[in-house]
Formats: structure tokens, C-alpha cells, sequence
């Protein structure tokens, strides 16, 4: 198994870790040159990726590679790997045996607050969401067309150490928006590294919801944070008057709870299931403060 991360993030990083045990080699990409020395620390080998130019290292990685994870958002170009231009991916990546592709629960769009599965009818209501769906479709009908099995792993919201409540709480930023009956899913980001290391070490492709369990109300997430750490939560505020960038407000505008049962009858085991779990282990650990 040779391993390429493309966008070796927060996600991808915690991908790489868990898949590096079974693999001979793990590259990851990154558009930052200060992190090429952070990627290496974790055992990864660094490249430098804008999503456009393709460097004869990343080349000869990606001629090298039977697993790869794209973790790099498309645009309004679509995916960076179909964009016009680019070689055609038979001959970038020769030796391919299996893709990941990471998108979001975003693409169900609005669902008042209903359970959607991985058969609910995608419905994206922002141009990323749209973005991620056509990127999507892409990799699946390129999977389809090569045989190759591709997983679309479609993430909840991504906290876990150095990002969480916690972190906001210590930094003054944590606030207790209040929409009633609004809920959101929520994934920690090394279950997201071990789910992608169980599909790929099976071979296995279709579209898993990485999800924990509970969706919850966000506000309960910082009140839970708040009584860990031993400190007064910040008041609440209502969602009507509270001063929200267009990309946050946007978030609120979609209300759905999202089932992760097709990955758990797969026979995956959250370590993380619900937000409880997870915050205790943090702040016991001392994780929550991140490097």
C-alpha cells in the first residue's frame, strides 16, 4: 500500500496516521510550505500542492500510489484532478486500487431536523455544497468506469484536539448560539482517520456518512465544556440577533440529524461516539490543547 493524501489537513493528517501502519510509503500534499515540517514530523512525506501546477515529485507519487485520499475542496472549476488541462487520471495514477474522497453532510441540504441516511436525495442549498456533490459524481463515475471502488465519505462537523470548545472557551471566543430545535452532527477527527483506514484496508466503496452518533445542539456542546472545565459557560444569545458571518449564518440555515448506521453494520467502531464521551476524554487527556 502506497498512500497519497491530497490536502494533508487537520483530516487528512489524522488519515494518514491510521492508514500508516499497513502502508510501505504515505505522502501528503500541502499548499503551505511552514507545514512541510509538521507533515514530516508525523511521519508523512511533505509535498508542496497548490491544486493546480503537478510537480515531477508529486507526479512520480502519484504513479507510485494505490490508495488515495482527495481532501482538497473543488471549486468552481470542479475537483482539482479533473479540472481542464490536467493528464488524464489513468495515466497520474497507474497503480490505483482505491479512492477516498472526502465530502461533507452539507450535500442533504435543509431536512427540518429529519434523519437522513446515505439513500436520502441530495438537495445542497450553498454553491460549496453544489461543488462537493458535482465532485462527488466525478469520482464515482470515474470508479465506476475504471473499477475501481471509490468511498465518498461525507464528514459531519470535525473538532478533536486543538479545535473544540475547550480551546474557544480558554480563548474567550465560545458562544452559545440558540436556534430552537436546531441540532448538528459532529465527528472527531481521529474517528475520521480510523473509519478511512477501515474502508481502505477492505477494499470497500460507496458513499458512509462519518458521523457520531448524537446530533446535539450546539449550545449543549459548550455547556458540557464549560462544566468539565469548571467555569461559568458564556451566556446564551439568541440566533436572531446574534452578529454571524454569511458562511456561519448559512450553517444554521440547515437542521438535520444524520444516521451513521450504514458504517457501524459495516462493522466500524466509533471511539468517539457522541460529544460526551469525546469532551471527557479531551479534557482528561489534556488533548483538548492540541500540540
Amino acid at each position: 500500500m502506497h498512500v497519497l493524501i491530497l490536502g494533508a489537513g487537520y483530516s487528512g493528517t489524522a488519515i494518514a496516521k491510521a492508514l500508516a501502519p499497513a502502508a510501505q510509503s504515505v505522502t501528503g500534499t500541502t499548499r503551505a510550505p511552514e507545514r512541510l515540517a509538521e507533515l514530516a514530523q508525523a511521519g508523512i512525506r511533505p509535498l508542496l500542492y497548490e491544486g493546480v501546477a503537478i510537480s515531477a515529485e508529486l507526479a512520480e507519487a502519484m504513479r507510485r500510489a494505490t490508495h488515495v485520499v482527495q481532501s482538497i475542496a473543488p471549486g468552481r472549476d470542479g475537483d482539482p484532478m479533473f479540472r481542464a488541462g490536467v493528464a488524464p487520471l489513468p495515466e497520474l495514477l497507474p497503480n490505483l486500487r482505491w479512492i477516498g474522497y472526502l465530502s461533507t453532510v452539507g450535500v442533504y441540504g435543509d431536512h427540518k431536523g429529519a434523519w437522513v441516511t446515505e439513500e436520502t436525495a441530495c438537495q445542497p442549498v450553498s454553491q460549496r455544497s453544489v461543488e462537493r456533490v458535482e465532485a462527488e459524481n466525478a469520482w464515482l463515475r470515474y470508479g465506476t468506469q475504471r473499477g475501481i471502488p471509490v468511498a465518498i465519505l461525507r464528514l459531519a462537523g470535525i473538532y478533536g484536539p486543538g479545535r473544540n470548545a475547550f480551546r474557544n472557551l480558554a480563548d474567550g471566543t465560545a458562544r452559545r448560539l440558540v436556534k430552537p430545535n436546531q441540532v448538528f452532527n459532529r465527528i472527531r477527527v481521529e474517528d475520521i482517520g480510523s473509519a478511512t483506514a477501515f474502508l481502505a484496508n477492505r477494499g470497500m466503496g460507496g458513499i458512509f456518512n462519518i458521523t457520531d452518533d448524537e446530533p446535539a445542539a450546539p449550545q449543549d456542546v459548550v455547556a458540557e465544556a464549560a462544566r468539565l472545565m469548571g467555569v461559568e459557560p458564556p451566556p446564551e444569545v439568541p440566533f436572531e440577533t446574534a452578529e454571524l458571518s454569511p458562511m456561519a449564518r448559512s450553517f444554521y440555515g440547515e437542521n438535520k440529524r444524520v444516521s451513521n448506521a450504514r458504517l457501524r453494520e459495516a462493522g466500524f467502531q466509533f471511539a468517539f461516539p457522541n460529544y460526551r464521551v469525546s469532551l471527557a476524554q479531551l479534557w482528561e487527556t489534556g488533548a483538548w490543547r492540541g500540540k
